[in-house]
């Protein structure tokens, strides 16, 4: 495979693996192409589809001058294949294989699992922008719609990294298996997508922000352990992917810190003191803080369960093969192969919630899912410095992990956000104090109308500090035609 270090722009798909000279996949992604396309006008942003969008466009693998700024009606944008550069000499660094030369074919007796792995990272890509189609004709401003459309753009590009490697390594089960990932739509009861916080509703731009703070970074932490797998092509993939991720995350922190300021803000002009009395602060056409709390703690707990089971004989098997390693495996001063370690979990035991050792390689799901509650927090604590700033005593929280939880441990419990267990009764009473009711999710609705005038934005949310690309504040980020 080549090095990366050569970017193609002259055929239909850019790219940087040679396709010019790999005639089997080429025509493979080109055969592919159509039905892409048909899907993003299907299923990407509605209403849109026809407008010029300032977008970024990845032009290069390196950490400088990556990506090029230019408008671009969506359908037209240039998805494309890129890897990051390949490692010299290069080798596994974890599992039964570790010290081995990096694969750069699928070993036949990893193939399953491997083609499982894509399928799944795959399926979540286009997903994310079936969920977030409608959000385009609400739009608090042409920053943030134009922030959206990279998004969803972005996930497309993911999904053509995949079904690169599918159909490059996998011939025709990799060729049904991109196909499938076409056919599926989020949320459908006959073809729903493969995890379940990717059939959830994103009916607001709060809920926008909370998914790409909350679900992008589980997906920042799925691909930083994809990036250190011993087939080298994922492991570029998702190296070049976390580049692009990034982005994701800063347009959730920074969307939930904007909402937070302007709400701030307008209680401060309106001498409001009690962040508490909600019907007042609502009466400023802003979002109160007890129910932006309660959005984080569905968020947060519907994220934490694509994490799976804390004890996971599939995840130690994927170390073990080399395939997928732990958050930053390669800052990790273990022997990476864990075949005595321990880890702490925490576990239901007798009607309580206790921590317990287990073997390391049986509890890398909850490893994992501990670094992302790590990597949240240090977000959430940004968010709070905003409230630090001022005279108000409210501070956002992350719930405990059994709470409002689906898969894992505490699946067949209720627990409140401090971890306290409770009865179904208990719960069925308390359940509106930790979860957005219908009445809040109408109020959050009712604040939703667009603001499409350039340098305006909604009475709901702050302007942000700087431009996309340094562009001024009056930027016209989407053109929108009259």
């Amino acid at each position: 495979m080549p090095d990366g270090s050569q970017i193609d722009f002259d055929g239909l798909i850019p790219n940087n693996v040679d396709l010019a000279n790999d005639l089997r996949v080429r025509k493979a992604l080109e055969t592919w192409h159509p039905g892409y396309i048909d899907w993003w006008k299907q299923m990407g942003p509605e209403g849109f589809q026809e407008n010029l969008v300032y977008l970024r466009t990845a032009v290069g693998v390196g950490s400088e001058g990556w990506a090029r700024f230019g408008f671009v009606k969506m359908p037209e944008y240039r998805w494309g294949v890129l890897l990051a550069p390949q490692v010299e000499g290069r080798t596994i660094p974890f599992g039964a294989h570790k010290g081995e030369p990096a694969w750069q074919e699928v070993p036949g007796e990893y193939r399953a699992m491997l083609r499982r792995l894509l399928v799944i990272q795959g399926d979540t890509e286009p997903a994310s922008v079936e969920q977030q189609r409608h959000l385009g004709a609400t739009a608090p401003s042409l920053y943030d719609m134009r922030n959206l459309f990279q998004v969803n753009v972005e996930e497309g590009r993911h999904l053509w990294a995949m079904v690169y490697l599918l159909q490059k390594y996998f011939g025709r089960d990799g060729r049904e298996e991109a196909e499938e990932l076409l056919r599926r739509r989020s949320g459908d009861q006959d073809s729903p997508r493969m995890l379940g916080a990717f059939n959830e509703r994103t009916p607001d731009w709060l809920s926008f922000f909370m998914f790409t703070f909350f679900t992008d970074r589980d997906g920042k932490m799925q691909l930083a352990a994809l990036a250190q797998s011993g087939f080298d092509p994922l492991s570029r993939t998702c190296r070049f992917m976390l580049t692009e991720e990034a982005h994701h995350m800063f347009v959730g922190e920074t969307g939930v810190q904007r909402v937070i300021q302007r709400t701030i803000d307008a209680m401060t002009a309106a001498g409001i003191d009690d962040p508490y009395d909600i019907p007042r602060v609502r009466a400023l056409g802003v979002i109160d803080l007890p129910t932006l709390q309660k959005k984080a703690n569905l968020h947060y707990s519907l994220t934490l369960d694509l994490f799976g089971n804390e004890i996971s004989t599939n995840a130690a098997n994927a170390f073990n093969a080399g395939i997928k390693g732990r958050y930053r495996e390669d800052r990790l001063t273990d022997d990476h192969q864990l075949l005595s370690a321990q880890y702490p979990v925490l576990r239901l035991r007798d009607g309580a919630i206790i921590r317990e050792d287990v073997p390391a390689l049986s509890s890398l799901n909850m490893r994992l899912r501990d670094d992302f509650v790590d990597d949240t927090a240090a977000g959430i604590a940004r968010w709070n410095r905003v409230l630090e700033r001022t005279k108000f005593p409210f501070r956002v929280t992350l719930p405990h992990v059994a709470f409002n939880r689906r898969i894992g441990e505490f699946a067949a419990i209720h627990a409140d956000p401090a971890g306290n267990i409770l009865t179904p009764e208990q719960w069925a009473a308390r359940r509106d104090e930790f979860l957005p009711t219908t009445e809040d999710n109408l109020f959050i609705a009712s604040l939703m109308k667009p603001s499409l005038e350039k340098g305006a934005y909604a009475g709901w949310i702050a302007p942000p500090r700087i431009g996309i690309d340094n562009m001024p504040g009056d930027f016209e980020y989407v053109r929108i035609e009259d």
